[in-house]
């Protein structure tokens, strides 16, 4: 499988495909319901409700890769290590025993993204 057949095509065109552009979008809406979650849950701390602020808050930084995924790529460094950050802090502990499903299920997902993420910007450093 090449990057092309995952949604972005390599070369001289500097097209973004499809594929990218609605992996960039789930991003979006994952980073908006998980701060969401977050910010509102009846017994989140105040620090919780400020870490659901931030999440929410990358969700806007992913809104802006998904309209303009060439222009805004470089941003998303700024997920890559924010994700695989918040993996290796908590990681640890949630995959431990007693660890909560809904946290790893999240965290699973923050590595599918950090993935994403440095898929999109090698493949596009490569391709120019």
């Amino acid at each position: 499988m090449n990057a092309s057949q995952i949604g972005m095509q390599l070369g001289g065109d500097e097209t973004v495909g499809k594929g990218w552009r609605g992996f960039f979008w789930a991003a979006t809406v994952f980073n908006f319901l998980v701060g969401l979650a977050g910010m509102l849950s009846p017994e989140a701390t105040i620090d919780a409700r400020i870490i659901g602020l931030l999440v929410f808050s990358m969700g806007v930084i992913y809104l802006l890769v998904a309209r303009d995924p060439l222009r805004f790529a470089p941003v998303l460094w700024a997920g890559v290590i924010g994700k695989l950050g918040v993996v290796a802090l908590l990681g640890p502990e949630t995959f431990g025993e007693g660890g909560e499903p809904l946290i790893a299920g999240v965290l699973v997902l923050d590595v599918v993204f950090a993935l994403g993420f440095l898929a999109f910007l090698l493949t596009r450093s490569s391709g120019r």
